[in-house]
């Protein structure tokens, strides 16, 4: 039986066709340069940088340790892979961390902003 918080719940927050992607950069200037240019191309409606990321990987064989800095894009469903695409088009990895979660719910004015601000 639902509730009455239940009801506003369902009103407020929705069901989505939204992404979250995460990359990975070696530096905050890499970052921001990503950032700026896809929100500016309309393929991500928002980009947090997230510096002071400290990686542990093996890449050669060798386990390695690298000082990086995180970039989260918003957008959706309908332009995730042009904007996979355009990151690993971009970055200066030879083989860049570029990685997706679905959001199953989200604040509908936020949706809808997110919906305004990409494609």
């Amino acid at each position: 039986m639902l509730t009455l918080l239940s009801c506003i719940s369902l009103q407020i927050f929705g069901m989505t066709d939204k992404i979250v992607v995460l990359s990975t950069c070696s530096t905050e200037d890499e970052a921001v340069k990503l950032a700026r240019l896809l929100v500016e191309e309309r393929l991500a409606a928002c980009v947090n940088i997230v510096p002071g990321i400290e990686s542990y990987y093996r890449w050669q064989g060798a386990v390695e340790t690298a000082d990086e800095v995180a970039a989260i894009f918003k957008a959706d469903d309908h332009t995730v892979d042009a904007l996979m695409t355009r990151i690993a088009g971009l970055h200066s990895y030879d083989v860049p961390c570029i990685v997706t979660w679905p959001v199953g719910k989200l604040l509908r004015p936020y949706a809808a902003w997110v919906e305004d601000s990409v494609g």
